[in-house]
């Protein structure tokens, strides 16, 4: 049987649903990467990561990863160069909540979303809670970012700020993923140069005690934050492998643990 949702016909899903198939829901985003990556890359390192994990957990779970949600929130800084998909934040919640909405109505109640955009990590955990109180199901919000982020910690190469947006996680990752990356356009321009004990300054580095974003610190000039020029197809391998790792211990957890109730 296909790993691929789109793929199936309806009593193929009404027995996936019967037998507590496990959904998986990748979401990125359209948007500039500075001038080295395409504006696919949050769109394409999701649809990477449902594939891969889908293909890892099929023997051991019934499971079924959607097509991937292409299009979300970007602050509008950002549409000063071209490749920006913008989509209001509500309209991003309501869209996420009807798509979860369906599925759910369909019979499927273990559902997770692979968060692979920076700026909709309020909006999901918002929606699951609105999710939760009208369908009794609790969906779960997770991020390949967070589930590489130990090992990515031990190999990376730059500095706190190297990693915010286009920069060396996003990049080695696409170079692994893909032949999408223009090596000839790296930059170290627009790494973050500002830290402090509020503000990490990086994804990776710590973890912020404030919401304050990026864009309103440090104005960039190539679309990006962060430094990709020490990015490589090799790290971005271990930093795949290590996020996919993760992603199948929390998945047998979550599928073993986790409980619908009627509302």
């Amino acid at each position: 049987m296909s790993i691929y949702f789109a793929e199936q016909k309806w009593p193929e899903l009404k027995q996936a649903a019967e037998d507590e198939t496990l959904i998986i829901v990748p979401m990125g985003t359209v948007e500039e990467h500075g001038k080295h990556l395409p504006i696919e890359t949050d769109a394409r390192i999701a649809e990477g990561f449902g594939k891969a994990i889908a293909e890892e957990i099929q023997d051991e779970l019934p499971v079924l990863v959607t097509p991937t949600i292409w299009s979300g929130y970007s602050a509008k800084e950002m549409s000063r160069w071209p490749g920006t998909i913008r989509v209001r934040t509500r309209v991003v919640m309501d869209m996420v909540f009807d798509i979860i909405s369906s599925i759910i109505e369909m019979g499927f109640e273990k559902i997770i979303m692979l968060d692979c955009h920076g700026h909709h990590s309020g909006l999901l955990k918002t929606v699951s809670r609105e999710i939760s109180d009208e369908y009794g199901v609790y969906i779960g919000i997770t991020s390949p970012a967070v589930f590489s982020r130990d090992e990515y910690d031990k190999i990376r190469k730059t500095e706190q700020g190297g990693s915010i947006h286009g920069g060396e996680w996003e990049t080695a990752l696409m170079m692994y993923l893909t032949d999408l990356v223009a090596e000839d356009e790296f930059t170290k321009e627009d790494i973050m140069k500002y830290h402090s004990d509020f503000v990490a300054g990086d994804n990776f580095k710590g973890s912020q005690k404030v919401t304050w974003s990026t864009w309103g610190i440090q104005r960039s000039k190539t679309g990006i934050y962060g430094d990709p020029t020490p990015a490589t197809r090799e790290m971005g391998e271990k930093i795949f492998a290590a996020a996919l790792k993760n992603y199948v211990k929390f998945i047998k957890e979550f599928y073993e643990n986790n409980q619908s109730y009627q509302v």
